[in-house]
């Protein structure tokens, strides 16, 4: 098959790649990015070698591109990893978020409704749900709990997932969409909270914590996310939603302490500060209709995780100082430019 990738230079389209290369190698992959400020070329330096694989550099909101790209390579599966994702960013520049989350969205079903695909995948994430109570553990979000979005972001992802929903009913768009929680792994572009813990921790500096760092959130180790996506897009049923938990529920103080001793660093690095507008409590998602159905459940433990993870970002250092000194938004010319 021929599976187009969008977003594929980011944290988790980058390791869906490599999942899928690793795995499926009779099926070509076409990487679609627009390199903006969290798309980092480099992190596929070691897929561009695999004949299999294609960049294409181009905006999922720019019609023309995308119509010359399904006219290229005629793809059979789409997944739209694309996304502006960071909350703060959201709140900064709302509009942002609607071009690309919702019209980059649009751009590429149209495409689909007009060339034909088996599949289109939108990758969602579970903060369309809102949020959950501190103080109601037994309580988990399903495919079935009514959305309530608390951010621009959320809401756009919110509307992007409606619309995917739209396309189904109203144009037979053979569709389906996962929700996962937060994912951490290599990769992760350092302004997210584990891989800007684990880069200030590693520096000696301070940590900032929101508010007491008591929001809690379900961490999914990204090769568990990929395993899921793989199986929803190959045997998944049209037309549905699956969540994609990891059962891993921690606190914001929790996931940085963790850090901390990983490095054996002092929780003196820890400082707290304002908390951020509209922030959500907490999120707990229940995987059990993707569990029931394709037989998934995630394998990696947050423990076993978070260590991977830290000793990534150490042996990975370049990747991310690179990313901090914004060296890496002109690799991509520097290294790829002529081909």
């Amino acid at each position: 098959m021929n599976i187009i990738v969008t977003g594929g230079a980011g944290f988790i389209g980058s390791n869906f790649i490599y999942f899928e290369l690793a795995n499926h190698p009779e099926d070509r992959i076409i990487c679609l990015d627009a390199l903006t400020y969290a798309g980092n070329i480099a992190s596929l330096d070691s897929a561009i070698q695999n004949p299999q694989f294609r960049f294409v550099k181009g905006d999922i909101a720019d019609k023309a591109c995308i119509n010359r790209l399904f006219e290229e390579e005629h793809p059979d599966i789409i997944i739209n990893f694309a996304a502006e994702s960071h909350v703060d960013r959201s709140i900064a520049d709302p509009g942002l978020f609607l071009q690309t989350n919702i019209i980059g969205t649009q751009v590429l079903m149209d495409a689909c409704k007009k060339y034909g695909i088996k599949r289109y995948h939108q990758i969602s994430t579970d903060e369309v749900y809102g949020d959950l109570p501190l103080n109601r553990p037994d309580m988990f979000f399903t495919e079935d709990t009514p959305i309530h979005a608390s951010s621009p972001y959320s809401a756009s992802k919110a509307g992007a997932d409606l619309l995917v929903l739209a396309y189904h009913r109203t144009f037979n768009l053979p569709i389906s969409i996962t929700r996962c929680s937060n994912n951490y792994g290599p990769y992760h572009f350092p302004e997210k909270l584990i891989p800007l813990m684990i880069s200030r921790a590693i520096a000696g500096q301070s940590l900032p914590v929101y508010g007491r760092g008591e929001n809690v959130r379900d961490w999914l180790y990204v090769q568990d996310h990929c395993s899921a996506v793989d199986l929803v897009i190959r045997k998944g049923r049209i037309g549905e939603v699956y969540n994609i938990g990891g059962h891993n529920e921690r606190t914001n103080l929790e996931v940085v302490e963790a850090i901390l001793s990983e490095l054996d660093k002092p929780k003196s690095l820890i400082t707290f500060v304002t908390d951020r507008p509209g922030h959500d409590l907490r999120y707990a998602v229940d995987p059990g209709k993707i569990s029931a159905e394709l037989g998934w459940l995630p394998e990696i433990k947050f423990e076993e995780g978070i260590k991977r993870t830290v000793q990534w970002y150490l042996d990975n250092r370049d990747w991310w100082k690179n990313i901090l000194g914004g060296e890496y938004q002109t690799y991509y010319d520097k290294r790829y430019g002529n081909r």
